[in-house]
């Protein structure tokens, strides 16, 4: 029974930043499902307790939901001195949240017409968001020793460009959209964060390893949908719930000799 033990999260705690998103809510039922006490953190107070009650209901694990905005040092602080006071101490962290910030028309907008206040409203969650948590928690996993952070990037990100033929006919959220450079760079700092952060924190037996999810079906238009599928060998796009499985493998002592790597989650995407 040794190796079906290692995937048991039992009686552990995890934090999920962003979690009332499309993944980010993936990733909380994933956690709680293996046992795993989960803080449910979102900027939006009113999701995220009301899904850690539904959580908390359905699966008898405690869950707890807090608001934060990840990108106010201050904010970060309170809302992990609230879940070691509510659930214990951290052992795992999913940092998830980003950001299409507050205006979708400006986010959408093409390289030559981007508005760098956009830019900076970004890369304030999707990048210093990140550094962010990861320090605060990272800190106090240090001085236990032990613990596993895991960040979500992008196919988009330091390896790879976004197509831009895709996005011709396609359409999501009532829009045309694109990939906005601001969020390939941002996704592109992740990486490099775990990569820093794994080699930094190693000695303290904390793993940090990013997951770049490729793209996962959430509505998008037919034309969309057909256009990104043809670049992917397995020919279609991720539904949300096949992104969990790694999530879950490197929250488990599983992963234990992993760290530091960027696991693509794209249908093969990237072999080509």
């Amino acid at each position: 029974m040794k190796y079906q033990k290692i995937f048991n999260l039992k009686n552990k705690v995890s934090i999920v930043t962003g979690a009332t998103g499309m993944l980010g809510k993936e990733f909380v039922l994933g956690l709680s499902q293996s046992g795993s006490k989960v803080a449910i953190v979102d900027l939006d107070r009113t999701k995220a307790r009301k899904l850690a009650e539904s959580i908390t209901k359905k699966y008898n694990i405690k869950c707890i939901g807090v608001s934060c905005d990840v990108s106010n040092e201050e904010d970060v602080s309170e809302m992990v001195e609230t879940v070691e006071k509510n659930l214990g101490k951290i052992d795992i962290l999913v940092n998830n949240a980003a950001t299409k910030g507050k205006s979708l028309d400006e986010y959408f907008k093409p390289l030559e017409k981007y508005n760098l206040e956009t830019w900076k409203e970004i890369m304030s969650v999707n990048l210093d968001g990140m550094y962010i948590v990861a320090k605060e928690v990272g800190l106090r996993m240090a001085k236990r020793k032990k613990g596993s952070i895991i960040q979500t990037a992008s196919i988009y990100s330091s390896n790879m460009a976004s197509d831009q033929r895709i996005y011709k006919g396609s359409r999501y959220l009532n829009r045309e959209i694109n990939t906005p450079t601001v969020y390939s760079v941002s996704k592109s700092g992740v990486v490099g964060l775990t990569i820093h952060l794994a080699s930094y924190w190693a000695k303290y037996n904390i793993r940090v390893n990013t997951i770049s999810p490729g793209g996962v079906y959430s509505g998008q238009n037919s034309k969309f949908v057909e256009n990104y599928s043809k670049r992917v060998p397995m020919n279609r796009m991720a539904n949300k719930d096949e992104i969990v499985g790694t999530v879950l493998y490197l929250a488990s002592d599983a992963s234990s000799y992993v760290t530091g790597q960027n696991i693509y989650i794209d249908g093969g995407l990237s072999a080509w």
